[in-house]
C-alpha cells in the first residue's frame, strides 16, 4: 500500500438552473477539487474538496497538493491515515503559512482519499471500516429547493413538491430582508404543514439586532434551526443568540479545525453541529468533531451529504449524526451517488467512500489543474 503518485484534478459541475443564491453568494457551478492517490499495488484512491468554481482560486489548491502536500506522500504506507494527517497538518512549513483555508482544503482532499483507498483495500464501503451500520436510515432534508434566488411562488411549490417526494425536512435561505424572509417562511410552513422538520439558514450575513429581531417573530413558526446566522467565527454573538431565542443554533460548514468547535462548545453556542470534511482537512479531524459533540450530547448534521459523498458513510456509522443535507449538483459524478429514497439517504454498498468519479464526469468537467 505504498504511495506511488499523488495527482490533483478539477472537475466544475453546474448547479440545478443556471444559477442559484443564498445572502453571501451567486454561483453557476460547484467546484469538485481533488486529489487521486495510486499505490504501488495498483489502487486508486480519490478525494475532494469543494469550492466556488473559480479556476485562478481551484489552482491555489491543486497547486498545494501537487507542490506541497505530494512529495511528503510518496512512498509512504497508505494506511497510515492518522500518522499522514499528522504530518502534512503539523508541518512547520504548512503550518507557517496556513493552518486553515487553502492548506486545509487542500489536505481534506488528500485525507478522503486516503479513506477511499482504506476502504477499498479492505473491500468494504468506507461506513463498514468506519465501525459498522449503527442506524438503519438517514433522514435527509432538501436545501436545493430553498435559495434566496427563488421566487416566492417557486419557492412553496418547491417545498410542498420535495414533501411529496417524500422528505420529512426543508430547509430554506434567510438574509435578504426580515421582512421578506418571513414572509417566505410563513408561507412554506403553511404550506408543508406542522409535521415536516423547516430549517433556516443566514449564510453568516446578519448581525445580531437583526437576527434577534427575526427569530422574535420566526419562533411561532417552529424552525428545527437556525443555521449560520452570524458571521462564521462569532462565538460570543452565537452563544448571545442562542441564550435569547428558543430556534437551536447550528454552524460549522465554515469552521476548519477542533480548536474553533472547541470555543463553540465551550460558550454553548451550538445546538447542532455540522462539520465538513471538504474544509477540515478531512475525515480524520472531522471525526474528533463527531466524538467531541457526541460526548456534549450534541446532535451532528454534517454539511451537504451528495456534496462530500463521504458524509453518508459516516452518518449511517457515527452516533451522533441524525440528519443530512440533500444538494444534489454532483452526486451523479461518482460511480455510487448519494441517492435519497423515501426522503432517506440510501445505504452505500460498493467499497470505498463514494468518491470515484465516472469515466463520464471525467471527460465532460475536467478543467486544467494549473
Amino acid at each position: 500500500m505504498k504511495i506511488k503518485s499523488v495527482k490533483p484534478f478539477i472537475l466544475h459541475v453546474p448547479v440545478t438552473g443556471s444559477q442559484i443564491a443564498d445572502s453571501t453568494h451567486s454561483i453557476s457551478h460547484w467546484g469538485v477539487v481533488g486529489a487521486q492517490i495510486d499505490t504501488e499495488d495498483g489502487l486508486t484512491g480519490y478525494g475532494f474538496t469543494g469550492t466556488h468554481a473559480h479556476l485562478p482560486s481551484d489552482h491555489l489548491i491543486t497547486r498545494c497538493i501537487e507542490t506541497c502536500h505530494a512529495p511528503l506522500l510518496v512512498g509512504e504506507d497508505s494506511r497510515d491515515i492518522t500518522r499522514l494527517w499528522q504530518k502534512l497538518a503539523r508541518n512547520p512549513a504548512l503550518q507557517w503559512v496556513g493552518r486553515a483555508g487553502i492548506t486545509s482544503l487542500a489536505h481534506a482532499a488528500i485525507d478522503v482519499a486516503l479513506w477511499d483507498l482504506k476502504a477499498k483495500a479492505a473491500g468494504q464501503p468506507l461506513w463498514k471500516v468506519l465501525g459498522g451500520q449503527i442506524r438503519d436510515k438517514v433522514r435527509a432534508y432538501n436545501t436545493d429547493i430553498g435559495w434566496l434566488s427563488i421566487p416566492d411562488d417557486q419557492l412553496v411549490a418547491g417545498a410542498v413538491r420535495a414533501v411529496e417526494q417524500g422528505f420529512t425536512g426543508i430547509k430554506i435561505k434567510v438574509g435578504s430582508s426580515v421582512e421578506r424572509d418571513l414572509r417566505r417562511l410563513a408561507a412554506v410552513r403553511q404550506a408543508i404543514g406542522p409535521n415536516i422538520t423547516l430549517a433556516i439558514d443566514g449564510n453568516g450575513k446578519w448581525d445580531l439586532a437583526t437576527c434577534q429581531r427575526f427569530c422574535r417573530a420566526a419562533e411561532a413558526h417552529d424552525v428545527f434551526w437556525f443555521e449560520e446566522p452570524l458571521w462564521h467565527d462569532d462565538v460570543k454573538g452565537h452563544a448571545q443568540l442562542a441564550r435569547a431565542t428558543s430556534i437551536p443554533v447550528a454552524l460549522g460548514e465554515q469552521l476548519y479545525t477542533t480548536d474553533a468547535f472547541a470555543e463553540f462548545f465551550a460558550q454553548e453556542a451550538i445546538a447542532w453541529v455540522q462539520p465538513d470534511v471538504t474544509r477540515m482537512a478531512g475525515l480524520t479531524e472531522v471525526l474528533r468533531v463527531c466524538d467531541t459533540a457526541h460526548s456534549f450530547r450534541l446532535p451532528v448534521a454534517a454539511h451537504a451529504g451528495d456534496m462530500s459523498q463521504v458524509h453518508v458513510h459516516l452518518s449511517y456509522a457515527h452516533p451522533a449524526c441524525e440528519v443530512l443535507e440533500y444538494i444534489p449538483w454532483i452526486k451523479d459524478c461518482f460511480t455510487e451517488p448519494a441517492e435519497v429514497v423515501n426522503g432517506c439517504f440510501r445505504l452505500p454498498t460498493l467499497p470505498g467512500a463514494g468518491t470515484t468519479p465516472t469515466p463520464e464526469a471525467w471527460a465532460r468537467y475536467r478543467q486544467p489543474t494549473a
